[in-house]
């Protein structure tokens, strides 16, 4: 089946429950990611973004809807979609090499061209020096860096970030942003990037879907007509940081 779209869901809807309570989390939505393209779905907590992503890449069934990756459905996780989560999620006995190289040792690549694609992705993110060390010698910026190695070293057609900076400080989530964006710009991918911060989302993505409280329904969409990389202050990145404030429930940064 032929799709202009790398992933799509089409009318998703997910609902759990919870101590006897009902809880709808996604309402009928649907997506359509090109290829390459930097998609950020943003909206406040508890809107159903992270249920969303389980979705879309397989974790998760949704209630009623479909995934398509390529125009093929998919029912299943699959090593065509990665994930990057907002915990580190890194095996704390393995080394930094041992740990990018993960996902290349499940699929059976010999030791040999593992090591040297998981060295090219230690890197890419800045790592090189490193490949030794284990979790608990790392920061926490450090540790995201090895989480989004492993992602990359296992070559993905759809990559998932799941608010991968917000347990960063201030200073190291905008180096890790700017990371994320040398990276994508040497090592084309499609992403799905979830946030909160309305900074981060006008920074980073093409495009942008706002997303309303539960249950989560795609309230707007938003283009970013801006050539990367962005300056904070450029007159064009205020008005859409004041257009997406006056249309949301997020809470701006002085």
């Amino acid at each position: 089946m032929h799709s202009e779209y790398k992933i799509e869901a089409r009318g998703i809807s997910k609902a759990f429950s919870v101590n006897k309570d009902y809880i709808e989390v996604l309402r009928n939505v649907s997506i359509g990611v090109k290829p390459n393209e930097f998609l950020v779905i943003l909206g406040p907590g508890q809107c159903g973004k992270t249920t969303l992503i389980n979705c879309m890449s397989g974790i998760m069934p949704p209630d009623s809807g479909d995934i398509f990756l390529n125009g093929e459905k998919i029912t299943e996780p699959g090593p065509a979609r990665g994930v990057v989560f907002q915990q580190y999620a890194l095996f704390p006995w393995k080394s930094v090499l041992e740990n990018v190289a993960f996902g290349l040792n499940i699929r059976g690549v010999d030791r040999k061209d593992r090591r040297e694609v998981a060295q090219h992705y230690i890197d890419l993110v800045g790592l090189q020096g490193f490949e030794k060390s284990y979790p608990h010698h790392l920061s926490g910026g450090m540790r995201q860096r090895v989480s989004i190695a492993r992602a990359y070293a296992s070559d993905p057609e759809v990559l998932f970030m799941d608010e991968p900076f917000s347990a960063l400080d201030a200073q190291t989530r905008y180096a890790m942003e700017q990371d994320i964006l040398r990276i994508t710009e040497q090592e084309k991918k499609t992403i799905i990037f979830i946030t909160n911060n309305v900074e981060e989302a006008i920074y980073l993505g093409d495009r942008i879907l706002l997303l309303t409280s539960l249950p989560g329904r795609i309230k707007r969409e938003f283009p970013v007509e801006m050539v990367k990389p962005r300056e904070y202050t450029d007159a064009r990145f205020l008005d859409l940081r004041l257009a997406i404030s006056e249309d949301t429930e997020l809470v701006l940064d002085s």
